[in-house]
């Protein structure tokens, strides 16, 4: 949790440092969110396969596959970082140009793009690592590793962004060399953390070799995950498509919302990552109790911090925004934007911890079906259909309508797969 709040913090500072730039450059940033969110998509995806499948192993007593585990991680950050770096090369404008960018936000978006994708390699490791590490029981060097991009990203933003000091003012081109910095810092550390001796996964070279079973099995788990990632960027990308129609001060609300409703999430993001190695121990070992336990705890824990996080980000929405930006436009259409799409992030805590639920036990394909039932079911379409009815207003309700609906579902899957284990349990 301390680990994705800093991070939370580092994307929000980010924003507002950009913000105090100008409407167009957070604009810009904004349209540069789907294919940041392709990057994340492989890393975390990779990562949860990764750690779930390095838990279930660790809780069978088959140690060996588990530092295998670890050692393909290596390999799948290297190749995937790469993949993003040629694809933004040849195809990073004319992405941009589909999300939405226009004029002067185009420029900007690409500038920015062609730089911050240099890190992706470091940026898969840290994400893929940090699964690694709390599936070995070891969570506090995980917050490390992401406290030590956080904190540099926080450090460098207004020194390179503003030229403060001996840097340079670089603008928007600061933001992305703060982030490759980062990356790189948490990437070496996180190396550092997997190959001290007194890690489990104990990585040999033998470790480092490309097997294709551990890959299998890495992504029988993580390619629904990193399948439900991309989902998210497919969203992000329709907002940003939808509305470019209403000008550059929509995108520039949506960047603020984004960032700022994942302050909270993060935290509930904290929560679910915590609970997937614990479910994917006690599947392994049998503890069907303590695994739904685990659950019924974290479904409390998120919900009250998510309900006190929406009531506070909706009461303070207006002070909460005049930190963004002194301009009235963006002001007008942030605060109502602002409230609506925090409106029912209560339920979004309990339905976090339920996909994880799912990612622990194996079964990620199912989890990948309520994540697109979610967002590409109720979501894509209720943007379109309440932007036709209610305009701009509509495109920022479609956001807790979706939830609503979601909540429902993926409670009555997470209840109905509960009560098999229930029964598998039985004499």
């Amino acid at each position: 949790m301390a680990a994705m709040l800093s991070m939370a913090v580092y994307n929000l500072m980010d924003t507002l440092w950009l913000s105090r730039v100008s409407p167009h450059a957070i604009a810009a940033f904004t349209v540069t969110f789907p294919i940041q969110m392709i990057m994340a998509a492989i890393g975390i995806g990779t990562g949860v396969g990764a750690g779930s499948f390095a838990a279930r192993m660790f809780g069978a007593q088959e140690t060996d596959k588990a530092r295998e585990t670890a050692g393909q991680v290596v390999f799948l950050s290297a190749s995937s970082g790469l993949a993003m770096i040629l694809l933004v090369a040849a195809a990073g404008g004319d992405l941009l140009r589909l999300f939405g960018a226009r004029g002067e936000s185009l420029a900007l978006a690409s500038t920015y793009l062609s730089v911050v994708v240099l890190g992706a390699p470091f940026l898969m490791f840290m994400m893929m690592s940090n699964n690694l590490l709390r599936a070995e029981g070891r969570p506090n060097l995980s917050m490390y590793a992401i406290l030590t991009f956080a904190v540099s990203g926080l450090i460098l933003d207004p020194l390179l962004i503003f030229g403060i000091g001996p840097f340079p003012r670089m603008g928007i081109v600061g933001a992305a060399c703060s982030a490759i910095v980062g990356q790189v810092s948490a990437c070496l550390l996180s190396a550092y953390f997997i190959l001290q001796r007194a890690s489990r996964y104990a990585l040999e070279p033998r470790h480092l070799i490309p097997k294709t079973d551990i890959i299998r099995s890495i992504y029988q788990t993580g390619f629904p995950s990193v399948l439900m990632n991309l989902i998210v960027s497919v969203v992000i990308m329709v907002y940003t498509m939808i509305l470019s129609e209403f000008g550059h001060l929509a995108l520039a609300a949506l960047g603020i919302c984004f960032r700022i409703n994942g302050l909270a999430l993060m935290v509930i993001f904290g929560i679910g990552h915590g609970v997937m190695p614990l479910v994917g121990f006690n599947y392994g070992a049998r503890q069907y109790d303590r695994l739904k336990e685990t659950i019924h705890v974290a479904v409390r824990i998120s919900a009250v911090f998510a309900g006190v996080s929406s009531l506070a980000i909706v009461v303070f929405a207006v002070p909460i925004l005049a930190l963004f930006t002194d301009d009235t436009s963006l002001r007008e259409i942030g605060v109502s934007a602002l409230r609506l799409y925090v409106a029912l992030l209560v339920l979004v805590g309990p339905t976090v911890v339920w996909i994880n639920l799912f990612i622990g036990l194996g079964k990620g394909v199912a989890s990948m079906w309520l994540m697109l039932v979610r967002d590409l079911f109720f979501l894509v379409p209720a943007l379109y259909l309440f932007k036709g009815l209610f305009g701009l207003t509509g495109v920022w309700m479609a956001q807790p309508f979706s939830t609503l609906l979601a909540f429902f579902l993926i409670r009555y899957w997470a209840e109905r797969e509960m009560r098999t284990m229930t029964r598998e349990r039985a004499p």
